[in-house]
């Protein structure tokens, strides 16, 4: 492979207004982080640490290799809605006995930690995670289980939880579970579900039903240890399988289950690793703060692969995508990356083309995004733009290596889909402040639904025979409307906020992020398709 020349100067005025608007953008980032580190807040987390109790990433600290990282996912989950930002409870990946885990641990800070709506949606998405990735489950346990309130929203599709926990184990995904506080009603289940339960002793509390409800149900008197306390369920019911001292004595137990497992890494070991030639630290200047404005993906390309060595595949045709082969933390990738924004028909033949081929070699393929879609007007149109972006997209959706997905700039139309969007179930999706999201820019967006508008006015005075005048200053409020709330549901934080990706991250962590997440998924088999759908040709 040839090493990338890079051509950036990090001297230009237009490259240091690029670096200021991102680093403007991170310190945002960084204060909405800072809301989900904080838990339910002040009054609730010293109450927490007056019962003796450590918080949710600190059990995580605890229980994790040391020095080993930590892959946190889905921290804004429930930006902009009406519950605390991160959704009640940690999930992330993680090196327990130098073995890839997936960790869940609920927030007791937040409403006791209970589920709500959010709750179950990020569960779901890490329970996704270990399934695809056979990666063990460590749920760290603290929960009153349902948020009464909106129990309408949890019951139904809550019940997955426990189903994900007994098909992980079928699978042969060990699936772990120390509590450290009440498990009651429905999370009862999860250490119920689990292969192996360690229960701290005095602390734990499982049961289907408080003191109160079983008076309520039976006019049984009964104590919080007689129904669920951690010494019935050791020396009883049989339902945990060690009892721990305290929560330290808990995670060494558990980081004791994990060493135990003999859980092997099914997927072929990195090659040797090289430090791209190129400072990380320039990628906060390469993404315009006006997505309508080109980079060259080279750029990025150059600062997160081994060596800045990039094989480019087919640099001639189809020029606005471009592919090709490189190594990333040793590890073997094919990358798709949008150079100028819209797919052409040769960019989705390219593409077609490229991802058949990673699937005969058996080798992930990592989607830099920065796309308008599929190009539109009549000649395109007439040259087959809708079947060669369905050839794109039927490639991405029956393509089986495994897709990891960076959204750098803009991502819209269905060139979100052909370039594996998280409709098409990459393994990973991060985003970069910079990203922006939706069916289209808000301004065209806006436009269109003023010229829908303005026809319709315009055919019903002609029916009506009376000319009416258009209502130019209801048009011009309209837009404006429409393109600040498409402008804002764009945005990164906004779909995080909805676990629409897995995670806002700067820039400069992306070689980073992406070394966890190529190592995590070699901990399954890396295998291409057998075949694809009937391409349109």
């Amino acid at each position: 492979m040839s090493a990338l020349t890079s051509t950036l100067d990090p001297h230009d005025p237009e490259y240091r207004r690029r670096r200021e608007s991102m680093l403007a953008k991170l310190a945002e980032l960084d204060a909405e982080h800072a809301k989900a580190l904080a838990g339910g807040g002040d009054k609730y987390v010293e109450r927490h640490r007056r019962r003796g109790k450590l918080l949710a990433r600190e059990r995580i600290e605890l229980l994790v290799d040391p020095d080993a990282p930590f892959l946190e996912l889905s921290p804004l989950a429930a930006w902009g809605s009406d519950f605390p930002v991160g959704a009640s409870v940690v999930t992330g990946i993680g090196v327990v006995e130098g073995v890839e885990c997936m960790i869940v641990a609920n927030d007791p800070t937040v409403r006791g930690g209970s589920s709500n709506p959010w709750t179950v949606k990020k569960s779901f998405r890490a329970s996704d995670i270990a399934l695809e990735n056979r990666l063990p489950v460590i749920n760290l346990v603290e929960s009153g289980g349902a948020d009464l309130p909106t129990q309408k929203e949890i019951f139904i599709p809550g019940g997955r939880m426990f189903r994900d926990l007994t098909r992980l184990s079928a699978a042969g995904i060990p699936t772990i579970a120390l509590v450290f506080g009440n498990s009651t009603a429905g999370g009862a289940y999860i250490p119920g579900m689990c292969d192996h339960v360690v229960m701290v002793k005095e602390r734990a509390k499982v049961f289907l039903g408080g003191p109160p409800l079983v008076k309520m149900a039976t006019g049984e008197e009964s104590d919080d240890e007689e129904l669920g306390g951690a010494e019935m369920h050791a020396r009883t019911s049989g339902l945990a399988d060690y009892m721990a001292v305290d929560e330290a004595d808990a995670l060494r137990l558990g980081r004791q289950i994990v060493a135990r497992l003999n859980h092997r890494r099914l997927g072929p070991a990195p090659g040797p690793v090289t430090e791209p030639r190129y400072d990380a630290e320039e990628l906060a200047g390469i993404v315009p703060e006006d997505l309508k404005v080109p980079f060259d993906p080279r750029e990025v390309i150059a600062r997160i692969v081994d060596g800045s060595q990039f094989d480019e595949f087919k640099p001639l045709y189809g020029t606005s995508l471009v592919t090709g082969w490189a190594r990333l933390h040793g590890y073997p990738i094919g990358i798709l990356a949008n150079a100028q924004g819209v797919l052409f028909s040769a960019e989705a033949q390219k593409a077609a083309q490229f991802i058949q081929l990673a699937n005969q070699a058996d080798t992930p393929l990592l989607f830099l995004h920065n796309t308008t879609g599929y190009m539109v007007g009549k000649e395109y149109e007439q040259g087959g733009i809708i079947k060669h972006g369905a050839l794109m997209i039927n490639a991405v959706a029956n393509s089986r290596v495994p897709h990891i997905s960076i959204m750098m700039g803009a991502s819209y139309g269905a060139g979100n889909y052909g370039m594996c969007g998280r409709a098409y179930d990459p393994r990973f999706l991060f985003t970069w402040p910079s990203a922006k999201s939706a069916v289209m820019g808000p301004q065209q967006l806006a436009g269109v639904l003023s010229i829908v508008a303005r026809a319709a006015a315009e055919a019903r005075a002609a029916a009506e025979a009376r000319g009416q005048a258009y209502d130019e200053d209801a048009d011009r409020a309209m837009r404006e409307m429409v393109e600040a709330q498409i402008e804002a549901e764009s945005l990164p934080f906004f779909l995080s906020g909805r676990l629409y990706d897995d995670g806002v991250i700067d820039p400069r962590d992306t070689r980073t992020v992406l070394g966890l997440c190529l190592s995590v998924i070699h901990n399954a088999p890396v295998r291409g398709a057998d075949g694809f759908g009937v391409f349109r040709m």
